[in-house]
């Protein structure tokens, strides 16, 4: 009798499990909400061009350093894991065609004078941004060239984008590129 109710159940279990048969009725479809608004394509990211940028002199510490601070030059908003990048404006160079383009270089920026080496670096929050020029000489002296009206562009790369992309933050136009800015979308601001 075992043996018979073994068979009985494996021939009763390929019975089953061979079905086949037309597929059944459709759900019912759920209600519609509201439609949301229709977001922006991709990550964003923003571009602001700070110019008339002027740095003070601290004597105890030995640098010069500026404070700008998010709000006063953008409404975009920062979160503490958004990576922040900041460009300094070395001039305008001619191009071999004649025409002239903006040479930009990212911070930390460093320049060996005769006194010796002198460096811009920053520090951010999600709220703002400091940038000091240090060096490892007396720096009271430093030509204005480099502590006034300055021009720089902060670059506000969301941190999605930043973890899953292989970036080359050196060149601010491969940054813009990626990131879908064009030149024209530059929000440019003077702080003075």
């Amino acid at each position: 009798m075992n043996k018979f109710s073994t068979i009985l159940g494996v021939v009763i279990v390929f019975i089953l499990a061979a079905c086949e048969g037309p597929q059944g009725p459709p759900g019912f479809d759920g209600l519609d909400g509201l439609d949301g608004q229709d977001g922006l394509d991709g990550i964003q990211g923003q571009v602001v061009e700070v110019e008339g940028v002027n740095f003070g002199y601290d004597g105890d510490a030995n640098l010069f350093s500026t404070l700008i601070t998010f709000s006063d030059v953008t409404d975009f908003e920062v979160f503490e894991s958004d990576a922040v990048l900041v460009y300094r404006h070395d001039g305008v160079i001619e191009l071999s065609d004649g025409s002239t383009a903006d040479a930009w270089t990212q911070l930390p920026q460093n320049y060996f004078l005769p006194g010796g080496t002198m460096q811009y670096v920053f520090a951010h929050t999600f709220v703002d941004l400091e940038i000091f020029i240090d060096g490892n000489f007396d720096l009271s002296g430093i030509s204005t060239d480099f502590t006034d009206d300055q021009i720089f562009r902060i670059v506000f790369v969301p941190s999605e984008f930043a973890e899953a992309s292989k970036l080359d933050t050196s060149n601010i136009e491969n940054v813009m590129s990626a990131l879908n800015i064009g030149e024209e979308e530059v929000t440019k601001l003077d702080i003075n």
